[in-house]
């Protein structure tokens, strides 16, 4: 593939490019001269070019090492401590990201992403996280990400997996810590309706950081006849800024509350209506009309969990270290897709650069990994079964 800026990309310089992050920041070493660090790599982006697992990963290629191998060499390869394996997973994820981006501040969307588990926990049940019952359980494994939202580098710079004992504000924490590891600067977050309490909104505060998440409004409303206050007060009134106190317990805090419309058309009737939108924010100004948009933005971390799933290992280990890496894995073939368009197929510079994201579709750049794999760990035989 040729962009208009004379760059020619190949299957098997993508497939080097996704190796080399992922060794770079693992450290995998050789597990016997058959299992080497280059080969279990690349059987684990073959499962995830195509959507499987590591055991139909092997069988489909007749010169690579067992499913078992594979485990083994992960097993034995990866950090046994959370802290040091999150560390590697994040040089992994952005140590080949482009310099110029810790020149400017960026607005960044922080998402709580919810993986349904349908097992038992392999050691102790703070390994998963319980929440209301979805796709019949309520039971999950709990990532949080983070994700610069500005259109042509919508890389994630952050993964943290949160366990169940975990508060809101120390995954939070991580994500923060693992964004100001690699340098970059905050402008302002976007965060979803899960970071709406009162110990994020005071620990945002104290970190100096701007932010803006939607409002969500807890428990009953009040009975006819009586006055309305708080939120439900602010929510009836036009369009614009007021000022709240946010109160949980004996712990309080102040912010502001933007009221904005949106309007859209009804699925049933096809009729054009409005919709009251109030979002909380804290040094961030702009016109309601500007905040509704600036809040658009954070939907782009929403894709990058839409094409996380075109790159998703099936798996039904117990491990928790080994799923957080798979989840890594995914994330790790978004950025070096969205790394080539930003490197290689894009053209002009600064806002007026111009994207052309039809010259290779993720899916296509999945496919061309998979095809580099089985040329490399295949007889070229055709697939059957005895």
């Amino acid at each position: 593939m040729r962009s208009q800026t004379s760059h020619s990309i190949s299957s098997s310089q993508v497939h080097q490019w996704a190796v080399s992050w992922l060794n770079e920041g693992l450290k995998l070493k050789d597990h016997g001269w058959k299992c080497t660090a280059v080969v279990v790599l690349s059987v684990v982006l073959r499962a995830a070019a195509r959507t499987c697992s590591i055991n139909a990963a092997c069988r489909d290629l007749s010169h690579a090492p067992s499913d078992q191998a594979i485990f083994n060499a992960l097993g034995e390869g990866l950090p046994k401590t959370l802290k040091v394996l999150e560390k590697r997973l994040h040089r992994a994820l952005t140590g080949n990201l482009p310099r110029r981006l810790l020149r400017r501040t960026w607005t960044i969307a922080i998402d709580w992403h919810l993986v349904p588990y349908y097992g038992q926990p392999l050691k102790s049940k703070n390994e998963l996280y319980y929440g209301k019952p979805t796709r019949g359980t309520s039971k999950f494994h709990a990532y949080a990400t983070a994700c610069i939202v500005v259109r042509g580098v919508r890389y994630t710079v952050a993964l943290t997996w949160v366990r169940r004992h975990e508060s809101t504000v120390t995954g939070l924490r991580r994500l923060l810590a693992q964004i100001r590891e690699k340098g970059l600067k905050i402008r302002r977050l976007l965060l979803d309706r899960a970071f709406f309490t009162v110990p994020v909104t005071q620990f945002l505060q104290q970190e100096h950081l701007p932010f803006l998440m939607p409002v969500v409004f807890r428990g009953r409303p009040p009975r006819k006849g009586k006055p309305v206050t708080g939120l439900r007060w602010i929510k009836r009134q036009k369009v614009g800024w007021y000022s709240h106190t946010l109160k949980s317990g004996k712990q309080e805090v102040s912010l502001s509350v933007c009221v904005a419309y949106r309007t859209h058309k009804n699925r049933k009737d096809g009729k054009r209506k409005q919709q009251k939108l109030l979002f909380a924010g804290w040094k961030v100004k702009g016109s309601p009309q500007e905040i509704r948009r600036m809040y658009r933005r954070r939907f782009g971390i929403e894709s990058s969990y839409r094409q996380w799933r075109q790159a998703r290992i099936s798996t039904c280990t117990r491990e928790p270290h080994l799923r957080l890496l798979f989840v890594a894995v995914g994330l790790l073939l978004r950025n070096v897709w969205v790394w080539i368009h930003d490197t290689f197929l894009s053209e002009g510079t600064g806002p007026d650069r111009e994207l052309h994201l039809e010259k290779l579709r993720f899916r296509r750049m999945l496919d061309w990994i998979a095809i580099t794999v089985v040329a490399l760990l295949h007889d070229g035989s055709q697939p059957y079964v005895e």
